[in-house]
């Protein structure tokens, strides 16, 4: 009996009719019962030493506030509202408003701290900024930028602001007692250029008495963001210290303005390992911003520097070898394979240019533009080039970039 026919009586035996057998087929890889499976993987990789991976708590404790204690105290404003039919009434028809700064001052009494807190462990301020340290914000920071038209936009905790929206120095507040001193700092983890381990300080001002910033001493005078091009969303983070007494910081003064960005160059793990003793961080706010157009010309005319740009270097498609006879292959696209782009670029350019005048722009685009006819012969390739041009299809019609 063959191979075959023993193959096929054992498949008609064993297997059911109509599923489909491989035969020859060997597993790779260890069996199911030893190989880990993706979960097990992630843990493993994952996995930290609680003996060395954890986070140390470098600022103030969050005083304890509890839901019972604050409706304690509002018991009596609660019974007021509660009795007050005006209220009742507006409520009932939609017209109740409700004042949302109240609100947000409720909400720092709260919960503001914690929810701070987690938004900054969850876009990476803390590791970026202090490694294996964090501290709890107990100290409300509101920044904010002035618009036209008397519009301001504000920080809150990632939002996004444009580079153009925060191109001037922002109002800070924040509550402090008389007599205490206060550091503030905005620099930014992310888009350094020529040292990746390295931040940026965009504003330092030391040793502010209370809450008046402006009689601080302003050591690093304020830049706006620069988020450079093709690398997306970057942090701009505000820090707020309490110092302990007044710090001499004349190793940081910088010369107004400073648009050397290499002498802007900076570590916050650094200044606080520096300073720990004398001052500890108390609020924060961050939000991001990405590259807009406007930053081109503040490269240009401010920094004087070149813009810089992130792009993938795509590799150099593969040409083979130019045949003396190509078979099926269009004639000016096999041969523009083998010629300079620059040059095609130019050529193509200049046949715009020709037909587009200076003041009046191109010219209008014929209403039927394959209903005129021509007696002249031209071949396959060249009347297809043709419809393209008089269709407004093609590299032609796509210059701008150039």
């Amino acid at each position: 009996m063959s191979v075959k026919l023993l193959r096929y009586l054992a498949t008609d035996l064993l297997i059911p009719r109509g599923q489909h057998v491989r035969y020859g087929h060997r597993m790779r890889g260890k069996a199911p019962i030893y190989a880990r499976n993706l979960q097990q993987r992630l843990e493993e990789l994952n996995r930290k030493d609680p003996t060395i991976d954890f986070k140390v708590n470098i600022g103030y404790a969050v005083p304890k506030i509890t839901r019972r204690s604050i409706t304690s105290a509002w018991s009596d404003e609660i019974t007021a509202r509660r009795n007050d039919t005006e209220l009742e009434r507006a409520s009932r028809f939609r017209k109740l408003l409700v004042d949302l700064q109240t609100v947000r001052g409720d909400w720092r009494q709260t919960d503001g701290i914690s929810h701070v807190h987690r938004l900054a462990k969850h876009y990476g301020v803390y590791d970026d900024l202090y490694g294996d340290a964090y501290f709890m914000p107990t100290v409300p920071l509101d920044v904010s930028y002035d618009l036209a038209d008397d519009k301001l936009v504000r920080v809150y905790t990632g939002n996004v602001i444009k580079p153009s929206e925060a191109s001037r120095v922002p109002d800070v507040t924040y509550n402090a007692e008389d007599g205490s001193l206060w550091t503030l700092i905005m620099c930014t983890p992310d888009g350094n250029l020529t040292k990746a381990d390295n931040e940026y300080c965009h504003w330092f001002v030391g040793n502010i008495p209370g809450n008046r910033l402006k009689e601080g001493e302003e050591l690093v005078d304020y830049l706006q963001p620069i988020a450079p091009y093709g690398i997306g969303y970057c942090r701009y983070i505000f820090v707020l210290y309490k110092q302990e007494r007044r710090i001499d910081f004349s190793e940081y003064k910088r010369a107004k303005p400073c648009l050397n960005l290499e002498e802007r160059n900076w570590r916050t793990l650094d200044f606080y390992r520096k300073y720990q003793d004398h001052l500890t961080p108390a609020g924060l706010a961050f939000f991001q911003s990405d590259w807009e157009p406007s930053l081109k010309e503040f490269y240009y005319n401010t920094l004087k520097t070149r813009v810089p740009i992130f792009r993938y270097n795509f590799p150099e498609p593969f040409i083979k070898k130019q045949k003396w006879f190509p078979l099926r292959e269009p004639f000016n696209i096999y041969l523009d394979k083998y010629r300079d782009p620059k040059q095609i670029r130019k050529e193509f350019l200049l046949r715009k240019l020709k037909k587009v005048h200076p003041f009046d722009g191109p010219e209008p685009p014929k209403k039927f533009p394959l209903a005129h006819y021509e007696e002249k012969y031209r071949p396959s390739w060249l009347k297809f080039e043709v419809i393209k041009k008089r269709r407004g299809y093609g590299r032609v019609n796509d210059l701008e970039e150039y």
